[in-house]
């Protein structure tokens, strides 16, 4: 439960030991910022950042009923933040799974690339798309636009 956020901690606890170093000097603006800036790093990695995570299993059945896809996902994926942030409020109506959190999730990825759990792993219509372009995602969302 915690391993998803080692490395936004991680983050914040490097900034503030950073940030003593213009602490010391007399530097107050130089600190923090630098303390901003690492703080922002970690809300990126955090799980904060993406909707919120369901099972693997309550995935599948609300995909099965809206035909939304399935987005399976891990905290501090580059790949998934940069798909999170490219569909912008469309990302919500997605189902997103966390794979960290969810252990039929990341043997559903598994299954899907080989043994690798390589995220993000887009599930449309029963059938896996290993980081597929985030329009294409974004099309799959809204088919007339």
């Amino acid at each position: 439960m915690r391993r998803p956020w080692t490395l936004p901690i991680l983050l914040v606890l490097c900034g503030a030991v950073a940030a003593t170093g213009p602490f010391r000097v007399g530097d107050p603006g130089v600190g923090v910022a630098v303390v901003a800036v690492f703080v922002l790093l970690a809300a990126l990695n955090s799980p904060l950042v993406y909707p919120r995570s369901i099972s693997a299993s309550e995935a599948a059945r609300r995909s099965e009923t809206d035909g939304r896809p399935i987005v399976y996902w891990r905290p501090g994926c580059t790949y998934c933040l940069r798909l999170r942030l490219r569909l912008g409020r469309g990302a919500r109506r997605l189902h997103w799974v966390d794979i960290w959190r969810d252990p039929d999730g990341a043997a559903a990825v598994r299954a899907a690339n080989g043994g690798d759990e390589t995220v993000p792993t887009v599930v449309v219509s029963g059938r896996p798309y290993v980081n597929p372009d985030p329009a294409w995602v974004r099309d799959q969302l809204f088919p007339s636009a």
